[in-house]
């Protein structure tokens, strides 16, 4: 057993998996569940995601809690958890980006800000909900945590080996590194994919483009089924990082718009070729 309670801030896919996780691997005794809609919270204790609900001032007696909600609601939940936290507790979070995070971390619990370590799952699903969550979540998934100068040896190794134990591979980035990496290669495509879902459903005929989009429209666009508040959240937590990829995205569209509108074979094939080489090398065993 790794720690005897855990607490949960947000018990759907992320916070239920990673506890439903921690009960099979027997590495926690006791799983407590915090949130603001307590008919969620019964569905979390029924499903064993969690054992009982509790308030912030019982969740402040854990080992260990778990955040996981919008990254925007960070700084205000760390505020009510703050006057409650037991000496040695430690608290970390699940959120897509890291540098307002910690800043959050340290905005709202002073000295204690050492107690926390600043994780993401790269894991999810576009899912949510406590009937989302599933043990197997994390297994083979990478989680990268984001240690800042002053994080607690033993709190770092202890949320290191949670992750471990529901299955995940752990590695850490420096929190502006895994800002610029996560804009590029997570946040961008899931705006992408909502605008274009959007862009297409504000047409007058939008309908008729849906009713014979199939399997490719289907895995490009799977990712804007995603929670909006929480992308939200994302998109202007990482607002610098995000704008220089949307940059970055829309000067490489045009370059594609102005092959295509110049009839340029050549360069057509060269860009996908080594989209398609590229993406085999990164799939590749």
């Amino acid at each position: 057993m790794i720690v005897d309670t855990l607490a949960i801030v947000g018990t759907g896919l992320i916070g239920g998996s990673f506890s439903l996780a921690l009960k099979q691997a027997g590495a926690v005794r006791t799983v407590l569940g915090v949130g603001r809609n307590p008919a969620r919270l019964t569905v979390a204790r029924e499903l064993g995601l969690i054992d009982r609900a509790v308030d912030w001032a019982g969740a402040g007696q854990a080992d260990c809690i778990l955040l996981a909600l919008p990254v925007g609601e960070t700084e205000v939940v760390l505020k009510n958890l703050a006057p409650h936290l037991k000496a040695g507790a430690i608290v970390t979070d699940a959120g897509s980006t890291k540098a307002n995070v910690v800043a959050a971390a340290r905005a709202a619990l002073g000295a204690r800000a050492a107690d926390f370590v600043p994780g993401h799952p790269i894991a999810g699903s576009e899912q949510s909900g406590p009937g989302a969550a599933r043990a197997d979540l994390y297994q083979g998934k990478k989680v990268v945590l984001t240690p800042q100068a002053d994080t607690r040896a033993d709190a770092l190794a202890t949320v290191r080996a949670l992750w471990e134990a529901a299955g995940a591979q752990v590695e850490t980035l420096d929190a502006a590194q895994h800002d610029r990496v996560f804009a590029a290669v997570s946040h961008l495509p899931h705006l992408a994919a909502f605008a274009l879902v959007d862009e297409l459903a504000q047409r007058a005929d939008g309908d008729t483009f849906f009713r014979f989009a199939a399997s490719g429209f289907r895995d490009f666009t799977r990712i804007a089924g995603s929670a909006p508040d929480m992308w939200r959240d994302i998109a202007l937590a990482n607002r610098e990082a995000v704008l220089a990829e949307l940059d970055a995205y829309v000067a490489a569209l045009q370059s594609l718009r102005q092959a295509v509108a110049g009839e340029d074979a050549d360069a057509l094939l060269k860009l996908f070729s080594r989209a398609r080489s590229a993406r085999e090398r990164w799939l590749a065993p």
